[in-house]
């Protein structure tokens, strides 16, 4: 793992265990999945957020950049570093506040209330529309029905004629695996199923 600032990781363990990894060539540091904290080239930098960004900014910390290959990424964090190496007071509450901002956002991400059904595994806008037009509007009644009952309806609504890897790719979406990835008894399974 690349070499992180002196005492920072110690610093962050008073927010919850966390977890490294190496990130926008950097490393990342996370709480329960959720990347809250960078360290690149010897400057830390924290995730902002709603109100979080405007205290980062009205303390003049420099939004991250991420220079790749062809372009730069400008994402939400900023430097702290000067706050961190001047122990600034208000630190250790936006540390706070970025964490559980981090940490909400994640789940909120990985929800069903955040999904079409395009952005389930294996499915894409052309999938979508056909289990719409099969009755199927959104990811709860997707998730509602088996693959099986899932792939009767697109055939009742499109012909029985639709491909049977329609059948593995409505498995997959549902266990969050490509379609490909499925196991060959599964997808005997499935289709003696259907």
């Amino acid at each position: 793992m690349l070499e992180v600032k002196s005492g920072f990781v110690e610093y962050l363990s008073q927010f919850g265990e966390t977890e490294k990894r190496s990130m926008f060539g950097g490393t990342g540091f996370f709480v329960s999945g959720a990347m809250f904290s960078l360290v690149k080239e010897e400057r830390i930098y924290l995730r902002g957020g709603a109100d979080l960004t405007d205290a980062l900014l009205a303390k003049e910390c420099k939004k991250f950049v991420h220079v790749k290959k062809s372009s730069t990424a400008i994402v939400n964090y900023y430097d702290i570093t000067d706050l961190y190496d001047a122990e600034d007071e208000g630190l250790d509450a936006m540390v706070k506040k970025s964490v559980v901002n981090s940490v909400a956002e994640k789940e909120y991400r990985d929800s069903k209330l955040n999904k079409r059904l395009r952005d389930l595994p294996n499915l894409r806008l052309t999938i979508e529309r056909m289990l719409k037009k099969a009755g199927i509007a959104d990811v709860d009644t997707f998730f509602s029905m088996s693959p099986e009952e899932l792939f009767r309806k697109v055939q009742e609504a499109h012909g029985y004629d639709v491909d049977i890897k329609l059948l593995w790719m409505f498995a997959g979406a549902q266990t969050g695996v490509h379609y490909t990835l499925l196991s060959e008894e599964t997808k005997q399974n499935l289709l003696r199923a259907v």
